[in-house]
């Protein structure tokens, strides 16, 4: 199977001297295309610092990090803004929506700053996958939580990205609407073969995805492949992420 995300050795420092602070070290992974993977460790363990320099959107102190075929070494920030728009997808705790524009708006967002053409066909596909028909015209305020939640999976979905990042896409939402929105990540990794990269701390949330990454002190301390969330919940607990 070939690999969406490759990251060799890569470690990340903030700071310098003494209050240097590494935030990972020596991390090396591979992220199977087609795949769904969580991220998972206690406060402080690198789980965010992974995720930006897995996208893209932070530099590493060292080691390299690969999106497809391409070294994202050495890429300027234009270049890196370039990559990011065209080949990688982000969904994050804050919707992010702009609320002068519609649902529709919103989604298409993304095409229109970078100047590609709508494709209108995969547009309804996309709005049909997380259950947005009926809803494109009204606007983020009209929109219950979840509802704007899905707007902004669709808008990571809709340039066809090769990954999708989350950060904690589920963790503004409650209990029932979070379910909903996991279950669309798991379909579209299911039924689209996206890959899809979400940092989290709920077992739950985790026990969506194929595999799970915990990490500890910036570092990948173990790896748990079909997970259930008793399991995920256990293992954090060891690693003392919660008691």
């Amino acid at each position: 199977m070939t690999e969406a995300v490759r990251m060799d050795t890569v470690s990340k420092v903030y700071g310098r001297g003494r209050g240097a602070v590494a935030a990972l070290r020596e991390v090396s992974v591979g992220i199977p295309r087609g795949t769904f993977t969580a991220v998972m460790g206690p406060s402080g363990s690198g789980k965010s610092t992974f995720l930006h320099c897995a996208a893209g959107l932070d530099v590493p102190s060292s080691g390299s990090v690969r999106l497809g075929g391409t070294d994202l070494a050495g890429m300027d920030e234009n270049a890196l803004t370039e990559l990011r728009r065209r080949r990688v997808g982000f969904v994050f705790q804050a919707f992010n929506l702009v609320s002068a524009l519609t649902v529709t708006e919103n989604i298409t967002l993304p095409l229109r700053l970078a100047g590609a053409r709508i494709d209108r066909p995969w547009l309804d596909e996309v709005v049909h996958r997380v259950g947005l028909g009926g809803r494109t015209g009204h606007r983020p305020a009209e929109l219950s939580g979840g509802q704007q939640q899905r707007v902004a999976i669709a808008r990571a979905l809709v340039t066809r990205p090769e990954v999708v990042f989350g950060d904690e896409p589920t963790g503004a939402l409650d209990t029932m609407t979070a379910r909903d929105v996991l279950t669309l990540l798991r379909e579209v990794v299911s039924a689209l073969g996206q890959t899809v990269v979400m940092v989290t701390h709920d077992p739950v949330a985790a026990a969506y995805a194929d595999t799970v990454l915990f990490l500890a002190d910036g570092r990948i301390v173990d790896a748990m492949p079909a997970p259930g969330a008793d399991r995920v919940a256990e293992r954090m607990t060891r690693l003392g992420a919660w008691k």
